[in-house]
């Protein structure tokens, strides 16, 4: 099988493997979860002289008639070959009922390496927690950097290619198409239905889809601004549509919990605590906002503040919204014991801009590295301490 290699999740998956632990990789739908299970196998088979390898696709219809756990004990058990070493993949678990059960039951044994994938952070951060606890790893899988962008479509690092990311997203699938709107936009539509309806609609039962879609377009034209139950409740007033505060609350973490949306909590910076109200969302992926809600210039400053979001995850950040005092710091990236403030625009095209943008930065007193990330081709060297980057430097240069 051809593939390109991610090497980000490949060198993580590594440290666990032949280990009885079990591997999770977690993602929305169609960032490459599959693949990287069949770089798995392949590994294991380079690596394993005899290995017994027993690989159980759900979205493939051979595998229909696993639904439950039970019925995926009575499978796995019915493959096992004690002479060898035994190795389990599965794909999309979490269409399998009580699955937890099942992977516990194999650990008891000690029986199999495992390997799973899902699109779903309740289902596998929830049940494995109570299930599994300290005998399993969590790996999310993004879609493409930046960097996995040009190298996946053998792009020179320019301004012409970062268009084309920030255009049509990363999803790895993009390198067999033409990167040009029709083509691409009309798969990623069939990818967003299909995230829709299997991991959200059909998944919680949702009857009132229309409300849904709305809801989806306001978080696409929202994207990166301070939303609440409240401020959606009453867009939808205006557009004479009464939804509870709660049920709009529960769709928004449905989506969040399909990896569709993430959500950025808000970081009292001064009084040093989580706020529980006024969060931002962002999407997983530009190409299926840009989809559903069409690709506008004037949206600019959000598309590149979602870019710098979802790169401080994929670099394993958490990531917040600043508040300090009557102004906001983009993002506060932490990690171990290293925090990063960012501060993302545009441009920087005059003194007041500049004094907004390194200004809310320099209101920080603390010794944290602070950047400035913008599309200036020329760049503002050590304003007072604070690193002024092109986004194009920002994205292909690791924290």
């Amino acid at each position: 099988m051809n593939y390109k290699n991610r090497s980000l999740y490949l060198n993580s998956i590594k440290n666990y493997m032949y280990q009885n632990i079990i591997k999770v990789l977690v993602g929305q739908r169609r960032v490459g979860k599959s693949v990287l299970l069949q770089q798995l196998i392949d590994l294991v088979k380079k690596e394993k002289a005899n290995p017994n390898i027993l690989f159980i696709n759900k979205e493939d219809l051979a595998f229909e008639t696993i639904r439950t756990y039970s019925d995926l004990v009575n499978y796995v058990e019915s493959n096992f070959k004690p002479e060898l070493e035994n190795f389990l993949f599965i794909d999309e678990i979490q269409d399998i009922e009580d699955f937890e059960k099942a992977l516990r039951h194999f650990q008891t044994k000690e029986s199999w390496d495992i390997y799973i994938t899902g699109s779903n952070a309740k289902l596998l951060s929830g049940e494995l927690a109570t299930f599994l606890s300290g005998r399993y790893i969590e790996i999310k899988v993004f879609t493409l950097s930046f960097t996995e962008f040009l190298e996946f479509h053998n792009l020179s690092n320019n301004n012409e290619a970062l268009n084309k990311y920030i255009r049509y997203g990363g999803l790895p699938y993009l390198i067999h198409l033409k990167l040009e709107d029709n083509i691409v936009f009309d798969y990623l539509k069939n990818i967003y239905a299909a995230i829709l309806y299997k991991d959200i609609i059909a998944r919680h039962s949702i009857r009132n889809v229309g409300f849904l879609d709305k809801l989806i377009l306001f978080m696409a034209d929202n994207t990166g601004s301070l939303v609440s139950a409240k401020s959606i409740n009453d867009f939808l007033k205006s557009q004479k549509i009464s939804i509870s505060h709660n049920l709009i609350l529960d769709y928004l973490n449905y989506l969040c919990k399909a990896f569709f949306l993430f959500k950025a909590k808000r970081n009292d910076l001064k009084g040093k605590k989580i706020l529980e109200f006024g969060e931002k969302y962002y999407f997983e992926d530009l190409g299926i906002r840009h989809a559903i809600g069409g690709y506008k210039n004037d949206d600019i400053n959000k598309i590149l503040e979602n870019t710098v979001y979802v790169q401080l995850l994929i670099w394993g950040y958490e990531v917040t919204v600043g508040k300090l005092n009557n102004k906001e710091i983009d993002f506060v990236a932490e990690k171990t014991e290293t925090r990063i403030y960012v501060q993302v625009a545009f441009s920087i095209p005059d003194e007041k801009v500049k004094s907004r943008e390194f200004g809310n930065l320099l209101e920080i007193k603390d010794n944290y590295r602070k950047i400035v990330v913008s599309m200036d081709e020329i760049q503002i060297d050590g304003y007072e301490g604070i690193e002024h980057m092109h986004i194009r430097k920002f994205l292909t240069q690791e924290l």
